[in-house]
């Protein structure tokens, strides 16, 4: 699968609409769960692979992926967030008490 980018179709939209391009990145497996693990201190790969419960071939690449959007970065104690990943987890937030709202 390749790596979603703004202006190139991705897979729900031919128009490649940058809210669509993110909602492909999110929505694949384990890439939420990669983000949400990284919202503290940095982690080591097998730290990583161990919080998300993932197995490392698919760590491997959705960290690809998820480097490449510019949403993580290594540094040398780990994987981290960027401010962009940063900013994501923020802006986030208000769909997290939707859906809490919803569920109810």
């Amino acid at each position: 699968m390749k790596i979603p980018k703004a202006g190139q179709p991705v897979r729900g939209s031919t128009t490649g609409r940058p809210i669509m391009v993110a909602l492909d990145l999110l929505g694949r497996r384990a890439a939420l769960r990669i983000l949400w693990e990284l919202r503290g201190e940095p982690l080591t790969f097998r730290a990583l692979q161990e919080a998300a419960e993932t197995n490392p071939s698919l760590l491997n690449t959705r960290l690809k992926e998820l480097r490449e959007a510019g949403l993580i970065d290594h540094e040398g104690q780990g994987y981290c967030l960027t401010e962009a990943g940063v900013a994501l987890r923020l802006a986030l937030r208000p769909l997290s008490n939707w859906a809490e709202t919803w569920c109810k």
